[in-house]
């Protein structure tokens, strides 16, 4: 009697320890993606040295704008280039020779080492939404990004089991002074997530800022010899390089911490409409990019952008998951790769207002594209709405969701004894089920990708549970994310170091809104 009450005690033991283990928090967080599929390549040889030619041609014969910059002029001219005002010209050849110092590859480091990412050869990181000033919800609406809503997007990222990045910018906190706000915007990074993030760079200052607060949270040391930071570089096309960006690209080439060279192009306005020529142009920015980060610094990590939208020509909105963009995502890719240099591209892009039909039409066809076309850092992987200009939370963790998708298409196909399942297909014989054989018993919880957020519910229990659409069950998402969030471990000394910091900086100089 004593022992079958001790064994009942010990099966409701192990079930409690079982129910507690489902209802408890885990916090996921999937390694980087690296691919076991080819990459979709669209240009031939023939094509790919036509687009090199002409991005040479670009380079030496029309040049590129360094504005504001008379440094860079100086450290062109003394490369070798003809500079003229504040026009360089690059003799053919001597972009790519510069270019072939910046490294094929590197690792970012994050605070928790486990977080760590590899970019480049054939690895894809995943990163959020970055910029937009507005942010969205089904029951607050369109509104202006506060640091409360920032906050809001870092913890969704660090509790998205398929999202490797804690990105940048994830929504412009307005109701911060815009001198100050990229301080209490890395303050979030470094404290309420552990995975790798990105720097300021709207401002040389704002870059140095990145920097120093790095080194709190890294060691000085550390950061001398690492690379803890990526951070976007956009080239205003056609062909100009502000003083501003460039001035952000030299504080982290000079500090060895990475930058992504991209130009921004919406074609048939700041391109060709053609694609070869936008390809081109996009190509000869990347070359003048790159080669002057390694004018700065030899070998300092960069990262070959393209951002490439096209124009509506009716309404002169950016249009997004066309395949017009989609041939330019997948041929800059393939020169990306002739360079020997990290691509990034790609995204959950759409117009739409909303997170409806069209934003997951147009999200969709970018994501796979992205994937196929080799990408190797991808920002704007999850929340980008309304041509990016808002920061969505129910679209947010609808794309992050989607991410896993991508995780799976790229392990290709198991070929080993396992994955050909001819056991199975023993067991069970004609006419039988899968369902209790041994093999499916084994593998039937990692055997297929299981969304989060969607409903595959009989419809009476959909019905039953009130109809909900994808909006509402991504609304709820947020909520049980948002809910179940914990901050993860941090030196109280280091927590206390960054504030210090932060605060000195702020009580330093006046509160510039504009």
């Amino acid at each position: 009697m004593a022992e079958a009450e001790t064994t009942r005690r010990a099966r409701g033991g192990g079930g409690a320890a079982r129910r507690a283990e489902r209802t408890s928090v885990r916090i996921e967080a999937a390694k980087y993606i690296s691919r076991n599929i080819p990459n979709l390549e669209i240009l031939n040889d023939e094509a790919l040295e036509i687009i090199e030619a002409n991005a040479e041609t670009i380079l030496e014969e029309v040049g590129v704008n360094f504005v504001e910059n008379p440094e860079a002029l100086e450290r062109w001219r003394e490369a070798g280039a003809d500079v003229q005002g504040e026009r360089v010209h690059i003799p053919r050849g001597l972009a790519r020779k510069l270019c072939a110092t910046a490294p094929s590859s590197f690792t970012q480091h994050a605070r928790n080492p486990e977080r760590n990412v590899e970019i480049g050869g054939r690895n894809l990181v995943l990163a959020p939404v970055y910029g937009p000033p507005f942010v969205r919800d089904a029951e607050g609406g369109r509104r202006y990004a506060t640091i409360a809503d920032f906050h809001n997007f870092v913890k969704l990222g660090y509790m998205s089991k398929w999202v490797h990045h804690s990105g940048g910018t994830v929504c412009e906190p307005t109701d911060v002074a815009v001198n100050k706000r990229h301080l209490d915007m890395l303050l979030a990074h470094m404290t309420l997530s552990d995975k790798p993030y990105m720097g300021s760079v709207t401002e040389p200052s704002r870059a140095a800022d990145s920097v120093e607060m790095s080194k709190i949270l890294f060691g000085d040391e550390f950061v001398d010899q690492n690379t803890v930071m990526t951070s976007l570089i956009n080239i205003n096309s056609p062909l100009t390089f502000d003083g501003v960006m460039m001035g952000a690209l030299e504080v982290y080439a000079k500090a060895n911490q990475a930058a992504i060279i991209s130009p921004f192009i919406v074609g048939g306005a700041m391109a060709p409409v053609t694609v070869a020529g936008t390809l081109a142009q996009v190509l000869a920015e990347v070359l003048a990019g790159v080669a002057y980060s390694q004018l700065i610094r030899k070998g300092a990590p960069v990262i070959f952008g393209a951002f490439v939208t096209s124009i509506d020509m009716n309404s002169g909105a950016p249009t997004f998951g066309t395949p017009e963009a989609a041939q330019i995502t997948l041929g800059a890719g393939q020169l990306a790769r002739r360079l020997n240099l990290p691509y990034r591209s790609g995204g959950s892009f759409c117009g739409s207002k909303l997170p409806d039909a069209q934003a997951a039409y147009e999200t969709a066809n970018t994501l796979n594209t992205a994937l196929l076309s080799g990408v190797n850092f991808m920002l704007h992987a999850c929340g980008w709405l309304e041509g990016g200009l808002v920061s969505s939370y129910e679209k947010f963790v609808l794309d992050a969701d989607q991410l896993g998708v991508l995780h799976h298409l790229a392990r290709g196909i198991d070929m080993s004894e396992n994955g050909q399942g001819m056991d199975a297909i023993r067991e069970v014989g004609p006419g039988g089920h899968y369902l209790g054989c041994e093999h499916t018993q084994a593998n039937f919880k990692q055997a297929f990708w299981r969304s989060e957020v969607f409903d595959y519910k009989p419809f009476e229990t959909w019905d039953e549970e009130g109809a909900r659409d994808s909006q509402t069950l991504a609304t709820a998402r947020v909520k049980k994310l948002l809910g179940d969030y914990q901050a993860p471990a941090q030196d109280i000394a280091v927590t206390e170091a960054l504030k210090d910091y932060v605060a000195r900086r702020k009580a330093s100089e006046p509160d510039a809104f504009l």
